[in-house]
């Protein structure tokens, strides 16, 4: 079986972004992490008189606890790039950082302050949300990711098996949608397990919008295709929506507001700019969930466990 995490991108691909990334929310509660390794354009170097816009790049996003989120970011040329050929394991090396199908690692020297991170992670649940051909994709390797490992960010070191929990996905298109939605929402249970939302809005060709949301819980895959949005607001990072299915019926509430609330520009794939992005890696979640054979409804809710993301405007 093909690997979700196989790269898409080859070195004469003039015009397309392909990111592998990671959210994990320390099991302590002191913060989380954003990880992404991002390749942009290969077949014409990146956008070479552009910032953020070198062919292959590593961020990293700390989102503490208290106190406001910090970037860096990492560019690197053609030379230090790495992809696995189609016919082999999947491999991506940017420099002397790598990712392969279950573990990570990175290294930054990025604004005067040395991260890096050596990361395994684990899951049950993988799932293609979306798949829409020349347009892109958005796949979930890891859904229901537990991380251990460590990961150094000057003078702090975080440690532990496990580390934290979170989502592990990768994605890639032609060019970013003219504005999207995402969440993806984790829920660790009593008897060690971890219900997940991931669901995902964007602006498709014609007028048309994709809309898509599962739910992982108990075991089992719920799939949403029908999405009615309530509330939408990206300045205050909320988002509320309903779907319903033969599977059941969803109601979901993200809120991603407050001090972890983050916005990056993302360089566009025609060189022309770049475009705000807004992302909470610490939101709010309730999802409150009703199964079709079963009247009783089940309610999850995370405090911090959630990562909300925002482009655009409808």
């Amino acid at each position: 079986m093909t690997s979700l995490n196989q790269a898409y991108s080859r070195l004469h691909m003039r015009r397309r972004y392909e990111a592998w990334f990671l959210r994990l929310g320390l099991a302590d509660g002191s913060g989380a992490w954003w990880f992404r390794y991002l390749l942009t354009n290969l077949g014409r170097h990146g956008c070479p008189d552009a910032s953020l816009a070198a062919p292959a790049q590593l961020w990293a996003t700390w989102f503490p606890r208290e106190g406001q989120p910090e970037t860096s970011i990492q560019e690197f040329s053609l030379r230090d790039l790495h992809i696995a050929a189609l016919s082999e394991p999947f491999t991506l090396k940017i420099g002397s950082s790598c990712i392969v199908e279950d573990r990570c690692n990175g290294a930054i020297e990025a604004r005067g302050q040395p991260i890096s991170w050596n990361l395994r992670y684990r899951s049950h649940f993988a799932i293609t949300l979306s798949n829409k051909g020349w347009i892109g994709f958005s796949r979930t390797p890891h859904s229901d990711g537990v991380f251990s490992g460590e990961i150094r960010f000057g003078d702090r070191v975080f440690a532990g098996d496990p580390l934290g929990f979170g989502v592990q996905g990768h994605n890639c298109g032609y060019r970013h949608r003219n504005f999207w939605t995402w969440m993806h929402a984790c829920f660790p249970q009593v008897d060690g397990s971890i219900s997940t939302l991931e669901s995902l809005v964007y602006e498709m060709p014609l007028g048309l919008r994709f809309r898509n949301a599962v739910l992982w819980h108990r075991g089992r895959a719920y799939l949403f295709g029908k999405l009615r949005e309530s509330r939408r607001d990206r300045t205050s990072l909320r988002w509320a929506f309903s779907a319903s299915s033969l599977a059941g019926s969803l109601d979901v509430d993200g809120d991603g507001g407050g001090m972890s609330l983050h916005r990056l520009p993302y360089a566009k794939t025609d060189c022309s700019g770049t475009f705000e992005v807004s992302n909470n890696s610490r939101a709010r979640a309730v999802v409150r969930f009703r199964e079709s054979k079963n009247q009783s409804v089940s309610e999850l809710t995370t405090d911090a466990g959630a990562v909300l993301e925002m482009a655009g405007e409808y």
